[in-house]
């Protein structure tokens, strides 16, 4: 067998039908350095080229899960090679489209995250991070005045798009949400609980300040001019409203936020079976209504709570 070079063997005339006839022994490829470390040239300063092919690995993969929008994945390498590049013995050199490049990973990762986490009709917040935000917030309140949900339901809604059509009840929905977002205190949020019921996240406010809160939202979209939207239009929601005070948080499982909905839900039940349109909560074990309904409604009996 005659040799032709490195690593490349050439058969033999009498082995030409040999089943080795096409086999090439070819040495291990070695990936690119990046362009930033490779413009250094051989100054003594330069990087261990194991660290620089790590670099400009990470940073192709990082392009391959970007194209394939796998942004989390993708900024991650990003970010693994930047580490390398900053544990150099020289300054690393980022190349500026390096740098824009982490950057827009960056952004569509938060864009990402945050459609992930709202409703997409509403532009509220969904299921899945009201659950998971909760669990936090019960963790957070062992210092403040104590923690309100409240549970939001739209009154003879089906009605709405039984009359009006699903397209009006559509935009029904996501002005209510405006209305119910306005005036919130800090740390709160609305998250869509699921079809026409939404929920309030009041951080921070005691009981006295929960219930303004949800009468005035409740008053909100009572006053809306809803027939500028369609002629014969008219929208209220119903409110159940659960207030749990500081010490009672600080000492709450992870349960607790389920027990906290389930309340605000027997509470929601009280604020329909008395007529609707009403915030209805609970002060020393017994129901009330919030504002004008208080005084000229009988309250129905709360359905059991879970306390």
């Amino acid at each position: 067998m005659a040799v032709l070079g490195r690593g490349v063997a050439k058969p033999d005339p009498d082995q030409r039908d040999s089943p080795w006839r096409d086999h090439r022994v070819s040495e291990p490829t070695v990936p690119l350095r990046h362009p930033a470390i490779t413009e250094r040239g051989e100054n003594p300063e330069d990087p261990p080229a194991d660290t620089a092919n790590l670099v400009s690995l990470h940073e192709s993969i990082a392009a391959l899960l970007a194209s394939r929008g796998q942004y989390r994945q993708a900024y991650q390498h990003l970010r693994s090679a930047l580490d390398l590049m900053s544990e150099m013995s020289a300054p690393p050199q980022i190349p500026e489209q390096f740098r824009r490049e982490v950057d827009r990973l960056r952004r569509e990762h938060a864009e990402a995250h945050e459609q992930s986490i709202r409703d997409s009709l509403t532009a509220s917040y969904n299921r899945r991070y009201l659950d998971q935000r909760l669990v936090d917030l019960v963790a957070e309140q062992g210092t403040a005045d104590g923690l309100g949900v409240a549970l939001v339901d739209l009154d003879w809604f089906k009605q709405v798009n039984d009359t009006f059509g699903h397209l009006v009840g559509d935009r029904v929905l996501q002005r209510v949400v405006e209305l119910l977002q306005d005036g919130l205190p800090e740390g709160g949020f609305c998250a869509r609980y699921g079809g026409e019921e939404f929920v309030l996240v009041l951080p921070g406010v005691d009981r006295a300040t929960a219930v303004d809160i949800a009468e005035a939202a409740r008053g909100r979209v009572e006053r809306y001019p809803w027939s500028s939207l369609v002629l014969g239009l008219r929208v209220t929601v119903s409110i159940g409203l659960a207030h749990e005070p500081a010490i009672r948080v600080a000492d709450n499982t992870p349960a607790a936020p389920e027990r906290q909905l389930r309340e605000a839900d027997a509470l929601l039940y009280t604020a329909k079976q008395s007529g609707r349109n009403a915030v209805a909560y609970l002060l020393e074990g017994t129901a009330h209504l919030a504002g004008a309904a208080a005084g000229r409604r009988a309250i129905a009996t709360p359905r059991a709570s879970a306390r």
